[in-house]
């Protein structure tokens, strides 16, 4: 399979794998951005494969798991609402609000219905005009085009019922929140391919330059974040701080242009709260005056939520990067997949559900006893 096999080749793996461990000389700290990243490093194990000196650190990169509890709570409180149909795509129904999710309000009588894309939420509003039908668009710049489009074409087709609950939010400005923290230990970030390839690197030099940490565009395959390693390791080693694009099969230094236009017709950047994070100026969407009337926080009224987080959870440090999965108390005990305290533990893409599915439930083991991948 084109771009599959290629690229879980074990045989070019330890070519790439000997290359990292002739050139590494001291320690160094580099940040997967990436929640599909983390997950292909715990499956294939390439963090117990990488010499002891090299560590990765999951970031913040999971977008169900960075949509903050208010937002959350808002949905709930809007998806129980009587003539609403509430729009999801299938890993936020578990995402545990302050007292609930959205399968609890399924279970209660609400009609929350999972889709495939912001456009099967339109078609169901077009077919159900006496309902108000609401899209939860979440995520990273890599949805964000798709549900501007969506909204683009509600506007362009006279649909008034339908809305878009928006919790988007924006890489850089958190890379940039993450290299200001003062208990950064970050010296390096591979970035997230498919957000580049919608966004292109236009933002990344200013950032690479003024922390003075290499930024390499990575993909997802075992040889694609091999190769991300080597590059930011060998930068690392240099005393080099340049963005370099090791995914060229997807990405273009412009982005995609078409996707570009519509995110800025569409939306405008506005401060986000991240879970677990807090407020990152600059690091979210909203949709723009223009497209107001289909903002469904305008749209409904869900003012006055008070949010909970559980005090054993401590996700907010996982997604920072503080803590590894298995550092917290409550992981894989009292929070689990089927009973989760915290959305990293829900996500497909997040870290502690990794961790969890690949029974990385202690430290990981040394590289010389880890197992190649493929």
């Amino acid at each position: 399979m084109k771009y599959l096999d290629e690229f879980q080749d074990p045989d070019l793996a330890r070519r790439l794998l000997d290359d990292i461990h002739a050139t590494v000389t001291r320690p160094w700290a580099m940040m997967e951005v990436c929640g599909g990243q983390t997950h292909s490093i715990i499956r294939h194990g390439i963090d117990q494969l990488l010499p002891a000196s090299v560590e990765l650190i999951h970031g913040p990169g999971c977008p169900v798991c960075v949509t903050p509890l208010e937002m959350i709570d808002k949905a709930l409180a809007i998806a129980s609402l009587p003539d609403v149909v509430f729009c999801s795509f299938g890993d936020m129904l578990r995402v545990p609000g302050t007292d609930g999710d959205l399968f609890r309000v399924k279970g209660a009588g609400g009609d929350v219905r999972v889709v495939y894309s912001p456009l099967d939420a339109l078609e169901i509003a077009r077919r159900h005009p006496e309902k108000e039908v609401v899209f939860f668009g979440i995520g990273f710049e890599t949805t964000a085009p798709a549900n501007a489009m969506t909204v683009h074409q509600a506007r362009a087709l006279g649909v008034r019922n339908f809305s878009l609950l928006v919790s988007h939010v924006r890489v850089p400005p958190a890379i940039e929140a993450i290299m200001s923290s003062p208990d950064c230990r970050v010296q390096g970030f591979l970035a997230a391919g498919h957000v580049c390839s919608v966004m292109g690197v236009e933002e990344y030099p200013a950032l690479a330059e003024r922390h003075r940490v290499p930024i390499v565009v990575t993909g997802f395959e075992p040889l694609d974040i091999l190769e991300g390693v080597r590059r930011t390791v060998r930068q690392l080693e240099r005393g080099e701080h340049r963005v370099e694009n090791a995914y060229p099969r997807a990405v273009r230094d412009e982005g995609n242009p078409a996707a570009l236009r519509m995110l800025a017709e569409v939306f405008e950047i506005t401060d986000r709260a991240w879970r677990g994070i807090g407020v990152i100026p600059g690091s979210g969407w909203r949709l723009a005056p223009a497209f107001r009337a289909y903002d469904a926080e305008h749209r409904f009224s869900v003012g006055g939520v008070r949010t909970r987080e559980p005090a054993a959870c401590r996700s907010g440090e996982v997604l920072q990067g503080l803590i590894k999965p298995h550092e917290c108390e409550a992981f894989g005990t009292a929070c689990t997949p089927r009973h989760p305290l915290g959305a990293t533990m829900v996500s497909s893409e997040g870290a502690c559900a990794a961790y969890y599915l690949y029974r990385r439930l202690d430290h990981a083991a040394p590289a010389e006893e880890a197992t190649p991948v493929g």
